[in-house]
């Protein structure tokens, strides 16, 4: 945990409400997408957010600082977004049961390379957020929040072979999109 995350934590814990909004602040756009990305609602994601930071700030005299903070905030937005989505915790506990595709990120010359790239990727995009709750929710924690298989784990209360196979498998069904894109394009 950085210096200035703890020394933040420890004056939001005296009860310094400055210092919590600087906690927020650096949080507020991570807690946001993964609930967007959850849900697939603008509004509920909001909501959620807010209230996420609600739960944190009330919590926040409880939380163990050998955690990481954004991990324990991620639990507490994933298990908001389990209340709203039934399903969601359903579809997770059947991945013990039973991505994004690398994509170059350099600045091409020719224009209509740049075009193809950026079709592909709100392509991917598209079918990221046609993916099942659970892999939406496993993709989302580890690409776009960059949370470890570990954390991701720890966030979602699954094991972490589990956590693997999930996102396994959610990458498996975006690179045979993309290569029917391809196919079709």
């Amino acid at each position: 945990m950085a210096d200035n995350e703890a020394r933040l934590i420890q004056q939001a814990k005296a009860g310094d409400r400055a210092a919590f909004a600087q906690l927020v602040q650096a949080e507020q756009r991570f807690v946001y997408n993964l609930a967007l990305r959850t849900l697939n609602n603008p509004q509920e994601a909001e909501d959620v957010a807010q209230e996420t930071f609600l739960r944190a700030w009330q919590a926040l005299p409880r939380f163990r600082e050998a955690a990481k903070f954004q991990t324990w905030l991620y639990r507490i937005v994933t298990n908001l977004c389990y209340n709203r989505l039934p399903r969601l915790r359903r579809d997770l506990a059947a991945l013990g049961d039973e991505a994004t595709v690398n994509i170059p990120d350099e600045v091409l010359a020719d224009p209509a390379k740049r075009m193809v790239l950026a079709e592909k990727r709100g392509y991917l995009h598209q079918q990221i957020e046609q993916l099942p709750e659970s892999y939406r929710l496993l993709i989302t924690l580890r690409y776009q929040n960059e949370l470890s298989y570990a954390e991701i784990a720890e966030v979602v209360g699954l094991p972490l072979g589990t956590v693997k196979t999930g996102i396994f498998r959610a990458r498996a069904q975006l690179r045979a999109a993309l290569r029917q894109f391809e196919e079709d394009g």
